[in-house]
């Protein structure tokens, strides 16, 4: 089996072509292929199959590395729509992919940057049934209160407002917060503060990966709690693992901008796959 590993702003993920898949991608062999210890290692795997229909490119699936999949990622949105530009699927510098959560419409900005048409997000999903149309809530962990507030941007985010980032130990408080009762399908987290008008600072807790150095989604989670609290249309957002812009409209129509490049190419050795081969 070939692959590619791809990475933006930190976030890393093997890109996979259905052709090239001699088995079936089940939960427990893509637990062992991103397993950085006895695997390749990565943050999940983009899945590229032929696309359903005329309009579009390819068709993306997108796997966290527990095995479950994701409805969407902005920067692993970014690293197939780069991959398919990079290897002849599409000489057009606009075209559209097929995922999960609807169709995505990016648009080539350079060697190795895209703008991506993410859709429009919304406060009010069926991942927080009975939420209020605000997408507002408390929620207590460790003894603190949180406010927060919910938006769906393809997949569910929980956009906390934060003034000491820094101190935040994510991988003590993000679990409950993933995992509370009222996110059916849990939610990914997003902590933030504003630096400047116009600018923030986030860190990212991925529903079944854990804390990232960066998440085009939470990216955007966060930009858009920040400009329905008074921001500014126009978010940048600095991630641990560098900088996305964001741009809203009225209607809170996301496009989002950011890189993402090739780290190398592989194969899998045949004693790997044979134990792939073995696992359910």
């Amino acid at each position: 089996m070939r692959f590619e590993k791809w990475q933006a702003l930190g976030n890393d993920y093997l890109i996979i072509e259905t052709a090239e898949l001699p088995f079936a991608l089940t939960a427990g062999r893509i637990r062992r292929i991103c397993d950085p210890h006895m695997g390749i290692g990565a943050d999940g795997i983009l899945l590229l199959a032929p696309p359903s229909q005329a309009e579009f490119v390819a068709d993306l699936r997108i796997f966290n590395p527990d095995g479950s999949e994701a409805e969407l990622s902005g920067n692993g949105a970014r690293e197939a729509i780069m991959y398919l530009r990079h290897r002849g699927f599409t000489d057009s510098d606009v075209f559209s992919i097929h995922t999960p959560a609807g169709a995505i419409k990016p648009r080539i900005t350079g060697p190795d940057t895209c703008a991506v048409d993410m859709g429009r997000a919304s406060t009010v999903s069926p991942d927080f049934p009975g939420g209020p149309p605000d997408g507002r809530g408390l929620l207590e962990v460790d003894g603190q209160t949180w406010g927060f507030r919910h938006v769906s941007i393809g997949n569910p985010q929980c956009a906390i407002r934060a003034d000491a980032l820094d101190s935040l130990d994510l991988p003590a408080i993000g679990p409950a917060i993933e995992h509370d009762d009222r996110f059916p399908r849990r939610t990914n987290v997003s902590w933030y503060t504003e630096l400047e008008p116009g600018l923030i600072r986030a860190r990212i807790f991925e529903r079944g990966v854990g804390e990232t150095l960066s998440s085009g989604t939470g990216a955007t989670g966060a930009a858009v709690a920040y400009h329905l609290d008074g921001g500014p249309p126009a978010v940048g957002v600095e991630l641990d693992g560098g900088r996305l812009d964001v741009l809203l409209s009225p209607d809170l129509d996301v496009n989002l901008t950011g890189w993402a490049r090739p780290v190398y190419r592989g194969e899998l050795s045949d004693d790997f796959q044979k134990e792939l081969d073995e696992t359910e």
